[in-house]
């Protein structure tokens, strides 16, 4: 870790969890939602996540200490969830969002609860970024190879600055996610989850490696 500056880290992490995971959420969201409200999603997601990230990067080795729980097996477990959400998505199946009420407004203006349509987005974009497995793994399992405090640290703003340009970019794109036609979300989403499942089995093969298990054969 000791060679890792911010910049690899955040080259790292934007590569996990980058705009390129979680627009195609937002996008589903802005189905339901107003851009005001997607905005306000977006912004409180954001910081969420950044917490979230900053706090599992400053107390990795106390958390797995307390847990019992190795790389391997957080490697394992994330991957487990991760490939699940993505077969999810290739088969059309959106875990993480509602759907529209019956007083959505047939313009598309309405959202998914018209009285608490923050709540209602915050929750759905719960799994594909606050919590995301993949990004909360690989946070994890980079700060577990810190060797202080300051190496952890890195790891912390490196998350964030990820999270922060995950907002701007949902920030910004707000009102063009919001006109996408329906048809071509779902095209994206399904090519997405093919894409995620991929990096859901690399990820446990990963782990499959760190407790020594044999993959291929030697050349």
């Amino acid at each position: 870790m000791a060679s890792l500056n911010l910049a690899d880290t955040f080259v790292t992490f934007l590569a996990l969890a980058g705009p390129q995971k979680v627009l195609l959420s937002f996008a589903q969201l802005s189905r339901t939602l107003d851009v005001r409200s997607l905005r306000l999603v977006a912004a409180a997601t954001a910081a969420t996540a950044a917490i979230v990230g900053t706090l599992c990067a400053l107390t990795a080795p106390w958390l797995a200490t307390f847990f019992h729980i190795s790389a391997a097996a957080l490697a394992l477990a994330a991957a487990i969830v991760f490939f699940i959400y993505a077969v999810g998505l290739v088969l059309g199946i959106h875990f993480d969002h509602s759907e529209p009420s019956a007083e959505a407004q047939p313009d598309g203006e309405g959202v998914a609860d018209p009285t608490h349509p923050f709540r209602t987005g915050f929750r759905a974009m719960l799994l594909p970024f606050v919590v995301s497995p993949l990004a909360i793994a690989a946070d994890l399992e980079v700060s577990l190879s810190a060797s202080d405090w300051g190496a952890r640290w890195v790891v912390a703003g490196a998350f964030a600055l990820v999270a922060l340009v995950d907002a701007l970019c949902a920030v910004i794109f707000a009102p063009v996610l919001r006109r996408t036609n329906e048809s071509i979300l779902e095209v994206l989403s399904r090519l997405l989850g093919i894409l995620l499942a991929a990096v859901g089995v690399q990820l446990f093969l990963h782990g499959l490696e760190t407790l020594g298990v044999a993959l291929h054969a030697a050349h």
